[in-house]
């Protein structure tokens, strides 16, 4: 039985006419946390909607690891410090990494803080109508969602992913690069699907599961477990 769970799922709603993220002539203080490769790609993100209209302030990244200080140089951007210094910065977030337990995890210290994340959907991205994003939603360039999808609180659909109506995102649910989910899929909370990966439709994948890159999902994906081939099968613990 399909279960959206008691996390929020819907901040922003997208139609034809409206729009997607937070918007003002006022440029909003944004930082990213995770420095990474993902981090790095919701950057561009930024800087796309900063090109047509400047709205993002972007601060700088934070991180608790070691980020490669030379790519961010080359994209002249700041690490702040580790993720404690949001105690001490005022702005809007997003979260840059692709692990769904590491965004919930973080979201939780974020709220406590008081902070409030922000909702990113690159303009090259297709969103059809009556889309529902949530908080922290970050929707990649090349993306596709069509009509009558929910995402839910820090769920991110990758570079070049397919997203097929009727389909609910549930919070930290994550569609990695070339990935495609049919129609009526239930993604949730902290679900992955896998780079190249495609669920048919009406399935269920559960809670914090894996879904492999490349694999074929023809039934429904138990919570926590890891799925992979063609057709997917579930891995041994």
């Amino acid at each position: 039985m399909r279960s959206h769970g008691g996390d929020q799922l819907a901040d922003h709603r997208h139609s034809a006419t409206s729009p997607t993220q937070d918007s003002g002539s006022v440029s909003t203080p944004l930082v990213i946390i995770g420095a990474g490769g993902f981090g790095r790609e919701v950057l561009d993100v930024v800087e796309a909607h900063n090109a047509l209209d400047g709205r993002w302030d972007f601060l700088g990244f934070v991180d608790d690891g070691s980020p490669d200080m030379g790519l961010l140089d080359r994209r002249a951007a700041k690490l702040l410090g580790p993720v404690a210094v949001m105690a001490d910065i005022d702005a809007r977030y997003v979260i840059g990494i692709g692990s769904g337990a590491a965004r919930r995890s973080i979201d939780e210290k974020m709220t406590a803080l008081g902070r409030t994340p922000a909702t990113l959907v690159h303009p090259a991205a297709t969103l059809g109508s009556d889309v529902e994003l949530g908080p922290g939603c970050i929707v990649c360039a090349q993306a596709g969602i069509t009509t009558h999808v929910r995402l839910g609180r820090h769920a991110d659909v990758h570079v070049g992913s397919a997203v097929g109506h009727d389909t609910v995102l549930e919070p930290y649910a994550s569609v990695f690069p070339g990935a495609s989910v049919g129609g009526n899929v239930l993604l949730e909370s902290g679900a992955t699907v896998g780079t190249g990966a495609a669920i048919i439709q009406g399935l269920v994948v559960g809670r914090d599961a894996t879904v492999g890159a490349g694999a074929a999902v023809v039934r429904d994906v138990p919570a926590g477990a890891t799925v992979v081939g063609v057709p997917a099968v579930q891995l041994e613990n």
